[in-house]
């Protein structure tokens, strides 16, 4: 049987280091991912995308400056630990997945963000695409990636 690759988003990825609804799902994920059960992906660009969610949360006084740097160090730490045991395969931005993002864009009118998030997935065959976001959830849906939302 193949091993199921999860591919998280960048506001899944956010539930693993800041405690909010979903939290709990997504730390259960990782647990299967750490024995072996799952591989994750995710896009280089979503490396981006949390820290600066991360860095919105603080300057918003959502996080305090203590647990920023924390949850910033936490989720570097790990994405090179899971890289280092290969359960992660982090997906570098090509210009086959960025034109085809392109496509995205025009078809769904998305962000940039999005678009590559989905046509990342799709580029690794991903057995699931782990999301937080509504209408995000839907166009991969109809992009025909098996789309899970948790909120």
């Amino acid at each position: 049987m193949k091993e199921a690759i999860i591919y998280l988003d960048s506001s899944i990825i956010i539930k693993r280091y800041v405690k909010e609804p979903g939290s709990e799902s997504v730390r259960n994920i990782f647990l299967k991912t750490y024995s072996g059960e799952l591989t994750l992906t995710f896009s280089s660009w979503n490396i981006g995308e949390v820290l600066g969610a991360l860095d919105r949360a603080m300057v918003q006084n959502r996080l305090s400056k203590e647990k920023h740097a924390i949850s910033k160090k936490r989720f570097l730490f790990e994405t090179r630990r899971l890289i280092k045991l290969g359960r992660l395969m982090l997906i570098p931005i090509r210009i086959r997945i960025l034109s085809e993002s392109w496509k995205l864009i025009e078809k769904y009118h998305i962000h940039q963000a999005d678009a590559l998030q989905i046509a990342s997935a799709k580029n690794v065959n991903a057995s699931q695409f782990l999301v937080s976001d509504k209408k995000l959830h839907e166009i991969a849906e109809m992009e025909n990636l098996n789309s899970v939302y948790i909120s």
